[in-house]
């Protein structure tokens, strides 16, 4: 169960076990917008990203769609934050 942080008046800032281990199914219910990853079920903070950093991705976005677009590829090009959901060997979508 999802608790509120008692200390704000915004009923979507989340207060969560950063000891604790999720689920995928608890990821998504999380509805904030906070920048985090869960990794082996562990919640990890992302920081935002130097405007540098900003600068060499949309650069290197740019260089990549153009190559698509070029020679008629078929694929997508992305750029994060995006989710992306690794299973393990054996496991269910939904853990």
């Amino acid at each position: 169960m999802l608790k509120y942080s008692p200390i704000t008046s915004n009923p979507m800032e989340l207060t969560l076990d950063m000891n604790r281990q999720y689920t995928y199914a608890d990821y998504l219910q999380w509805l904030d917008n906070k920048r985090r990853e869960l990794i082996n079920g562990f919640i990890k903070i992302i920081p935002s990203v130097s405007t540098a950093h900003a600068r060499v991705v949309g650069n290197t976005l740019a260089s990549l769609y153009s190559f698509v677009k070029q020679y008629n590829g078929k694929c997508n090009i992305f750029v994060a934050p995006f989710d992306v959901r690794l299973p393990k060997n054996g496991e269910k979508d939904d853990n």
